[in-house]
């Protein structure tokens, strides 16, 4: 399937989930004001989704003059990969990690931590950046970003019904219309994250499997990706949790307590990737 084709699939599975979401908090008035509000959001995910994720994730500008050495590492790729150079971004965080944004490879970002910078060699840092590289010229990007909006906005309009529901909102509804809302709440984050899988993990796979052919070097990125997953747990970053799926690791993976939430990761498991690319 193509991510033309992908992209519409995903844009319209979050909006049928989130109008449906909707209609079951506030009933007819609440599924049109969904619809509505869901437009705005696919509208605004496709034509600002540099914009939004970078703000999501406060990444910050970062000059050449600063980081010299990273620019000429990108140009260098770039030139391997056939794609424009993009726009590079600093996140303020010691975890090692980095993502990627934009809606087409001429408006692309890539965003890396402080952390990333400080713990890796020339090798593993070669192997994260065609990683990112990777989503850029495979077009996973602007799957990545619709799915952050519209992901972080079902959470908040769930956790409005759940508040509705504590607070006696609905009590005009009894019965099996009680349930069927309770129902809604619960299920339609859990139906996104699992859409969310379904994509972003295959595009991970993919992206690992590009960035080894970029580098010519799989060991680069397999003995980063190991590297990567320690520090995460060292060091947990906070970023959205509708925005975790965008990051070469999952930033929240070492977070307390999110043992349950593994198990419904939108990033396949470490040591798989790693023996892929041992692989090769």
């Amino acid at each position: 399937m193509g991510n033309h084709i992908k992209t519409l699939v995903l844009m319209t599975a979050l909006t049928v989930i989130f109008v449906i979401l909707g209609g079951a908090i506030a009933g007819e008035q609440g599924l049109y004001f969904a619809f509505f509000i869901a437009l705005i959001l696919n509208f605004s995910a496709y034509w600002f989704s540099d914009r939004i994720a970078i703000a999501m994730t406060r990444s910050k500008p970062l000059k050449e003059s600063d980081a010299p050495e990273l620019y000429e590492m990108v140009r260098q790729l770039t030139q391997k990969a056939n794609l424009p150079m993009p726009r590079l971004y600093m996140m303020p965080t010691n975890q090692p990690n980095a993502f990627a944004t934009g809606r087409n490879p001429n408006k692309a970002v890539i965003s890396v931590t402080e952390g990333l910078l400080r713990l890796l060699n020339k090798d593993e840092l070669e192997g994260v950046l065609a990683h990112e590289l990777s989503h850029i010229r495979n077009r996973d990007i602007l799957i990545g970003s619709i799915a952050a909006v519209m992901a972080g906005a079902l959470t908040v309009l769930a956790r409005m019904g759940m508040w509705q529901a504590m607070l006696g909102g609905g009590r005009r509804r009894e019965g099996s219309g009680a349930i069927l809302q309770l129902v809604a709440i619960v299920l339609a984050p859990i139906a996104a994250l699992l859409i969310r899988m379904a994509i972003s993990r295959s595009r991970e796979y993919l992206a690992d499997s590009t960035a080894a052919n970029i580098t010519g070097n799989p060991s680069g990125l397999s003995n980063a990706l190991m590297k990567l997953q320690q520090g995460a747990k060292r060091q947990p970053y906070e970023v959205n949790e509708a925005a975790s799926h965008m990051f070469i690791i999952n930033p929240l993976s070492g977070a307390k307590g999110r043992s349950f939430g593994n198990l419904f990761s939108t990033h396949p498991p470490i040591e798989d990737r790693v023996r892929r690319l041992q692989k090769r």
